[in-house]
């Protein structure tokens, strides 16, 4: 099998040194477990990575793949102008995955040179410790999250075909609104999702996140789920156990950390 590992991750710049500064003390558990991701990836001997982000959406009504052959990585837009990188796309995996979902998902080919900051923070972070891989960024839509799922199963039966040890990483944040000074104002509701979300998805029951109502995701302002969807998808039926790796919330965004590693 050629999948090895997955991985739940947040993407708030405040993460990069040199943007966080020393917010980024607030933030030595997600940190940490950044750090923890990057030795399974290097254990694993991964070669891809499948990065699924919410902010690279080119159609709303459309999944998208990003084929341009090489990418890269900057945070201008957060005042940073020293921090770059570039980034191979894995070309032949990407196209593999074009022509067998073509004909029956919602997904579309395109060619962007700048990578945005939901793929951006991850693969820096993640960078640190290891050689730059091969990535396939992958964007989320504003479809359903059941179509979300769908997508991960039919991505799965192509992945373990694939020769290449490939990993999959979700990036994503949870609820926007924990407290009365978060970016996105406050909501009762934030504390309670979070954590049903966190238990939902450590004991798989995939099914009941699906059918949270539509209301309440947007109450608590979630930017997350569809791909956390996605990598579900991806590891159903896979003989895995989720784990917690962190969860912490300083500035009322909720920031997750969960691996997937295959038994």
């Amino acid at each position: 099998m050629s999948l090895v590992f997955g991985a739940i991750v947040p993407h708030s710049p405040l993460l990069i040194p040199s943007i966080g500064k020393s917010n980024r003390d607030l933030l030595k558990a997600t940190i940490l477990s950044y750090k923890k991701v990057t030795e399974r990836l290097i254990e694993k001997k991964v070669d891809t990575i499948l990065i699924i982000s919410p902010h690279s959406m080119v159609n709303p009504d459309i999944f998208t793949i990003n084929l341009n052959p090489i990418t890269s990585s900057d945070f201008k837009d957060f005042g940073d102008f020293s921090t770059k990188k570039n980034w191979p796309v894995d070309v032949g995996l990407a196209y593999k995955i074009r022509e067998d979902l073509e004909a029956n998902t919602p997904l579309q080919l395109v060619s962007n040179e700048l990578l945005d900051h939901g793929t951006s923070v991850p693969l820096t972070l993640l960078s640190e410790q290891m050689a730059i891989l091969k990535i396939i960024p992958l964007s989320s839509s504003s479809l359903s999250l059941q179509e979300h799922f769908d997508l991960g199963k039919k991505l799965q039966k192509k992945i373990i075909n694939d020769k290449k040890n490939i990993a999959i990483i979700a990036s994503g944040e949870m609820s926007h609104r924990l407290s009365k000074d978060a970016p996105a104002g406050y909501s009762p509701k934030a504390k309670k999702f979070d954590k049903k979300i966190s238990t939902l998805l450590l004991e798989r029951k995939i099914e009941d996140i699906i059918n949270i109502d539509n209301n309440l995701l947007n109450e608590v302002g979630e930017c997350g789920l569809r791909s956390f969807m996605v990598l579900a998808g991806i590891f159903n039926d896979i003989n895995c156990q989720p784990k917690l790796m962190s969860y912490e919330a300083p500035f009322g965004v909720g920031y997750l950390v969960m691996d997937y590693n295959i038994m």
